[in-house]
This record gives C-alpha cells, sequence and structure tokens, in this order.
C-alpha cells in the first residue's frame, strides 16, 4: 500500500476473499482520522474512504447485513 504525504497509519488488516484482496487502513491526517478500505483484484484497486466517526455506523449496518444474509436467506443456491 503507498503512504500519501501527511498521512499516518495506525493500523491496517488484510483480508483475502476468494480472489480479491481487502485492505483496511485507520489512517491519521491533519484533519482527522478516516478508514480507507481498498479492494485489489488483480492489480486494479478501488479505494473508500470514510470518517473514522462513521466506523460504528458502518459496522453495525454490516453485522446486520450478515445476520439477514443467514438467518433470513440461508445458504446460497447455485
Amino acid at each position: 500500500m503507498d503512504q500519501r504525504e501527511g498521512e499516518r497509519t495506525l493500523r491496517s488488516e488484510k483480508v483475502q476473499i476468494e480472489r480479491k484482496t481487502f485492505f483496511l487502513d485507520l489512517k491519521e491526517n491533519d484533519r482527522g482520522r478516516f478508514l480507507r478500505i481498498t479492494e485489489d483484484v488483480g492489480g486494479r484497486r478501488d479505494r473508500v474512504i470514510m470518517p473514522a466517526s462513521g466506523m460504528e455506523d458502518f459496522a453495525r449496518a454490516l453485522d446486520d447485513l450478515i445476520v439477514f444474509e443467514q438467518e433470513e436467506l440461508g445458504p446460497q443456491q447455485f
């Protein structure tokens, strides 16, 4: 991952899911803390950046989707 000027990485996590790699980087700059989520698929990268203040709401929404997918939809049928 590249280090942008004025940014400091506080902590990073990497998750491999099928052919995609996700990097979750908690960073800080002169405007505050933020989460950068990077998806890498075969060298092509897309990024989403959110203020750290939104991380709890994001995690809560993700948890709700996980519960819905597991309990309401059940196993995927292919």
